[in-house]
């Protein structure tokens, strides 16, 4: 959806980007065309069976709203409204009014853990199966940390297909992103000294125990869960059957990048929706690999590490506090992070501001405001590396949804 005679893409839309901002983010052009067609394959695929359209706007306008970003959900919400009018044949009238409502029931703050599942099936207006959805989006937005196969099967039982329901995970978990990257532009921009008005006053009321269950469908694999953070290699296994190799087509094969990937679950699990797995991997490589100019490779991974230490996605922080290390990141300091959390002392002006910036970002509501901003240009940051702070930070609260949500850490019999 962006504009082709000048350039101006949805974040920068959402973020009211100044010129000069908005051409910095081209510094990193598979990101920025990459989250464009991340938009396209999520929000208006050729082909939304399983998952119509209209629903795609009414999850994002609720992501939006729940997580108090005003220009977003205006922005979904007119998208809803449009397709409402479009489509009156199918479509109640009433469903962006049910939208309204289910976001008043559903505004919180987060990330937390332990209990508090919001559902959303006795808003009037919504399609019980839409209802479900909106409920496993919740439980991805403010807390993934307490997913579990019972929440796949949960949408299995209201009828989600399997493909589905990686598009559902693949589009919430983009909105962690397309929203913190929105927001952290704008305050770079100098447009906002803070974060928007909360939402809500703590946790929406919920409960520590929706009573969903595994279905016939649904992966319950034997797994040994870490303990605690580690800084060795964990496996990973899914709560849907990954797409089989031989059912692999050449558009699957494209959406890889990387061939090799097809030897992993993660990736043929994700290839579900290849349009967006594709997308999603080159914004990926852009993001952290990008190294013309702006933020150091160790710092971008450590920014990783923090987000996946706060949300608490074990294998993420694995994969990246390694990769920080391998890039020359201080490794007594990223150890304490794994073992001490987000408030261990980070040992350099440097690293305090990184990691004050990622826990603000990961915040919901986000808490990033221009004193973070302040923080990293002091500590000798230019705002290229500014933006790749954000633009990190923002790509692993998308990551840390999808590992959280779709399945489970497992750890190696040669590490138990």
């Amino acid at each position: 959806m962006s504009d082709p005679t000048t350039g101006t893409t949805i974040i920068d839309l959402l973020a009211d980007a100044p010129a000069d901002i908005a051409a910095l983010r081209r510094r990193r052009p598979e990101a920025v065309d990459n989250a464009e067609a991340s938009f396209r394959a999520l929000l208006e695929p050729a082909d939304a069976a399983g998952f119509p359209q209209a629903w795609r706007y009414a999850v994002a306008a609720f992501v939006a709203g729940v997580t108090g970003q005003p220009a977003a959900l205006a922005f979904y919400r007119d998208l809803l409204a449009d397709e409402a009018e479009g489509a009156e044949a199918d479509l109640p009238g009433a469903l962006p009014g049910a939208v309204d409502t289910a976001i008043a029931r559903g505004a919180s703050t987060g990330p937390y853990s332990g209990g508090g599942f919001v559902e959303f099936g006795a808003v009037p207006g919504l399609d019980p199966r839409l209802a479900a959805g909106l409920d496993f989006a919740h439980l991805l937005t403010f807390h993934p940390k307490d997913a579990s196969p019972a929440a796949i099967g949960h949408l299995q039982e209201a009828g989600w297909g399997d493909d589905a329901i990686v598009s559902l995970a693949q589009l919430v978990a983009f909105l962690a992103f397309q929203l913190r990257v929105a927001h952290g532009v704008r305050v770079l921009a100098g447009g906002g000294a803070g974060s928007p008005a909360s939402p809500g006053a703590g946790r929406a009321p919920g409960v520590a125990d929706p009573g969903w269950t595994p279905g016939p469908r649904t992966l319950v694999p034997d797994v040994v869960a870490p303990a605690r953070f580690v800084e060795h290699s964990l496996g990973w296994k899914p709560w849907l059957a990954a797409l089989p190799k031989e059912e692999f087509t050449d558009v699957h094969r494209e959406a890889l990048v990387q061939p090799q990937r097809i030897d992993s679950e993660y990736f043929r699990l994700l290839a579900r929706d290849p349009a967006a797995l594709r997308a999603r991997t080159l914004t990926d490589l852009d993001i952290f690999y990008n190294t013309d100019g702006g933020l150091g490779r160790a710092e971008r991974e450590f920014a990783a590490t923090v987000v996946s230490r706060l949300n608490g996605c074990e294998y993420c922080a694995s994969v990246h506090q390694a990769r920080s290390k391998e890039e020359g990141g201080d490794a007594a300091v990223i150890s304490r992070l794994l073992d001490e959390g987000v408030a261990a002392d980070m040992g350099s002006p440097l690293w305090e501001a990184l990691r004050d910036a990622a826990v603000a970002l990961t915040a919901t509501p986000v808490e990033f405001s221009w004193r973070h901003v302040e923080g990293l240009r002091d500590a000798g940051l230019d705002d290229l590396a500014v933006l790749d702070a954000i633009n990190a930070s923002a790509f692993f609260n998308w990551a840390n949804r999808l590992m959280l949500t779709l399945g489970a850490p497992d750890v190696p019999k040669r590490f138990r």
